[in-house]
């Protein structure tokens, strides 16, 4: 990745973290360069000249950047690992205001019944591991999980499974005896097992591009099967609740491929 492409992506999550197009620039310009004037930073990022003041100004008070009051004045960015730190806590503390405003707001009433069975769709790996990480944080009875992709065993999956309660059966399978092997080391605890659901590897039907990532079923109540897209590895997924979901009995047998007898989730 060229300097131009680099600097370009470093302006992008820039924005996204709060920024303005000009001060992401002037940022990612004075992080280039020990210092400089704004004449300088404006030749270095093709931001008018006119506009760095109301930048640098911005990203002084951000704490992101120092400025010399010499003539012509001189600025220059904080170090790298202080800016991210900031920039850490800034959107750390924002995230919590938010928590904090959405658990106030009262909810709406809602006259429909409960509903006994219900199916959702989510998309995106970062909210699928969320919500498969509170499953399994919430489970009282029973875990079983089977694994179809490497990637899926993050460090903070690996910590929500070794947190579960010691009472509560825990049942973890892998597509292949690697990642199986892998399972086994980082949660000791777990019951594992290589799964015996072979189209979860996606060996013998490429073209249809598809590939299950992981099936979670928690309490023999609540299931949620995800499904990666090889060459984006783009991740979706079905979540279902309910004692009587037909979802929920069907994810019961399917994942008893691979265990031994006296560990298949089967309903009491």
């Amino acid at each position: 990745m060229s300097t131009d492409d680099t600097a370009k992506e470093a302006i992008e999550v820039l924005q996204h973290l709060g920024l303005k197009e000009y001060e992401a620039k002037c940022f990612v310009g004075l992080s280039r360069v020990s210092s400089g004037t704004a004449k300088q930073l404006s030749e270095i990022t093709d931001v008018p000249r006119t506009r760095i003041y109301d930048a640098i100004r911005v990203l002084e008070a951000q704490g992101l950047v120092e400025i010399q009051h010499s003539s012509p004045q001189q600025f220059r960015a904080v170090p790298v690992e202080e800016a991210t730190e900031t920039l850490r806590d800034q959107y750390e503390d924002r995230v919590e205001r938010l928590q904090r405003a959405l658990s106030r707001t009262e909810p709406v009433e809602s006259n429909e019944e409960d509903r006994v069975q219900e199916v959702w769709s989510m998309s995106g790996t970062d909210a699928i591991a969320n919500r498969a990480n509170q499953l399994i944080s919430n489970a009282t009875e029973e875990v079983v999980l089977v694994l179809g992709d490497d990637s899926l065993l993050t460090d903070e999956l690996v910590d929500s499974l070794n947190e579960v309660d010691p009472e509560t059966e825990l049942l973890i399978g892998a597509a292949t005896e690697s990642l199986e092997s892998r399972v086994h080391r980082a949660v000791p605890n777990a019951t594992t097992f290589v799964s015996g659901l072979e189209w979860l590897r996606n060996e013998g039907n490429v073209s249809e591009n598809l590939a299950i990532g992981r099936l979670l079923l928690v309490d023999r109540s609540s299931i949620l099967v995800s499904t990666i897209v090889p060459d984006t590895h783009e991740e979706q997924a079905i979540f279902g609740g309910g004692f009587r979901n037909g979802l929920v009995a069907i994810s019961r047998r399917l994942l008893a491929q691979g265990l031994l007898p006296q560990h298949d989730p089967r309903p009491e």
